[in-house]
């Protein structure tokens, strides 16, 4: 979990911390225990026949990998008084995914957030509805964040729009054509973005995706727009300089293909969400 983006929630007094990696939130089991009064442990819910019960049936629906056979074992056992099973135990025999056990500066354990809330009503009823509700206003805030950068890079990227056709105007469109043949111009310009970014014309991508409304444009990710404001603004340059179509589509795929590596990184998806 060390590439995992931290963040944290507060319930009814208690921080907990919120693990999100690769589009899976994991929560802090060890956190919530906090909240609980008394002493109890991680091992005392997991001896739990109905604990058991839960995790086998989550893991079969999400972990393909999942081993039935020492799950067997494991269910056969559960309720016992002799029977303890730790969680990097069950992790290692039944090849789980739905809890871990971590070491370092964060360690603890951690739970896929529908098991952390199954958790949540061992705390307490109360303590579980709250979580739910302090969960959900993280993702809000998240969603809300990720909105915010997507919009941004589509004004961006009208903005440099308005640069591109520009140079269009001045270079490419004669001073005599009507309105109706300039804007078969401009649109053929665009799909050359379109093709240097996409891999096809508005007209190929409509083609495609009958039943979609407006363009490709309007589906496009953060790192798309940003790149498609940058590239904007390059053809308009290459418009100036005198190049080909051809050639500047080449070089704008080129760009392109550069710029989104570099953008789709771990690293830049990070700091793109922060």
């Amino acid at each position: 979990m060390s590439k995992a983006k931290k963040t944290t929630i507060d319930v009814l007094g208690t921080t907990i911390t919120v693990f999100s990696q690769r589009d899976e939130d994991y929560i802090s089991l060890t956190d919530m225990l906090k909240a609980k009064d008394g002493d109890f442990f991680i091992s005392d819910w997991l001896r739990n026949r109905n604990t058991v019960e839960f995790l086998g049936i989550w893991e079969r629906v999400h972990n393909p990998d999942f081993n039935y056979g020492e799950f067997a074992i494991i269910k056969s056992q559960a309720g016992l008084n002799s029977y303890k099973i730790s969680v990097k135990d069950w992790v290692a025999k039944t090849n789980a995914v739905g809890l871990r056990a971590t070491t370092g500066r964060y360690g603890g354990t951690y739970a896929h957030k529908d098991i952390a809330f199954e958790f949540g009503m061992w705390i307490s009823p109360e303590f579980k509805i709250y979580m739910i509700k302090e969960f959900q206003r993280l993702k809000e805030d998240e969603n809300r964040r990720l909105s915010l950068a997507w919009n941004l890079n589509r004004t961006l990227s009208k903005l440099n729009y308005r640069i591109h056709t520009d140079a269009i105007k001045a270079h490419l469109v004669p001073a005599a054509v009507t309105t109706s043949q300039a804007a078969i111009i401009y649109a053929h310009e665009a799909d050359v973005l379109n093709v240097a970014l996409f891999g096809q014309t508005a007209k190929q991508w409509r083609d495609t995706n009958p039943d979609m409304e407006g363009n490709m444009r309007d589906y496009t990710t953060i790192e798309q727009l940003l790149v498609l404001a940058n590239i904007e603004g390059m053809n308009a340059e290459l418009i100036h300089m005198g190049l080909t179509q051809g050639d500047r589509l080449k070089r704008l795929n080129a760009i392109a293909i550069r710029q989104m590596q570099v953008l789709t990184s771990a690293s830049a998806i990070k700091q793109l969400k922060e």
